[in-house]
């Protein structure tokens, strides 16, 4: 890839969020990790693998249980500050297809709550391919929306146009001081990968040869900070 092509515009919101036009759409790239549509008061976030945890508990892999509780806490904190109409989770929500069972009381009381005054959609994934049983909401393979493609796993090669998860990007940035590592959106403007909402989901890095030919021109790494999403550009990003 080289970088001769014109250089992207974007602007940093003053809540710390990238705003740029993806494939004609506004879009907002959130220091949550999740994806805001202004013109469609539609908030996206992928791969949120509830109770990863527990999975992992019963494979006898002991962590802490209290990753579903944060997930959705960030997640509720977003719908609150945005209040949109639609909710759309892009896949994984669920790391098993068993993960539903496991959910407590208290945490599914917490997704029947997000899905209340506004239209909750399950894309699935490959983690959770039948989708939820008795929580709320609108279950799809994937989702057409002010002239996005929303789906879980991206397509190879070139997709102008679409949202998707699964990758679970992640970009190393060199620094005079050295290197740091975060969760990241990666976008050319005409199509994105969003980095994973669950607590426990872990990173693949973007120069990893999974991206390879998603992108037409060298893309742009959004990096979660702690205040804001930092435009990092290809060239200052590392290999593992």
């Amino acid at each position: 890839m080289t970088e001769r092509l014109p250089p992207y515009e974007f602007v940093t919101a003053p809540c710390g969020a990238l705003r740029l036009t993806l494939a004609g759409a506004e879009a907002e790239l959130r220091t949550s990790g999740a994806l805001w549509l202004d013109g469609e008061r539609a908030l996206i976030a992928a791969d949120l693998h509830l109770e990863k945890g527990s999975s992992y508990a019963a494979r006898g892999q002991m962590l802490p249980p209290y990753d579903t509780r944060e997930t959705l806490r960030r997640l509720a904190a977003e719908i609150e500050a945005l209040r949109p109409r639609l909710v759309i989770l892009l896949g994984d929500t669920f790391h098993d297809r068993r993960s539903e069972e496991r959910l407590s009381r208290q945490d599914a009381a917490g997704l029947t709550a997000l899905a209340a005054g506004r239209t909750l959609v399950w894309v699935v994934g490959n983690h959770d391919a039948d989708g939820p049983k008795a929580l709320p909401g609108e279950i799809a393979g994937e989702l057409s929306i002010a002239g996005l493609t929303l789906r879980h796993e991206p397509r190879a090669g070139l997709a102008p146009g679409e949202v998707a998860g699964h990758l679970h990007p992640a970009a190393k940035v060199r620094a005079p001081r050295g290197t740091v590592r975060r969760r990241c959106f990666v976008t050319d403007s005409e199509r994105i990968v969003l980095p994973a909402f669950g607590a426990y989901a872990g990173g693949l890095n973007v120069r990893d040869a999974a991206f390879a030919g998603l992108f037409a021109r060298p893309p742009l790494a959004g990096a979660l900070g702690g205040v804001r999403v930092h435009a990092v550009g290809w060239r200052f990003l590392a290999a593992d």
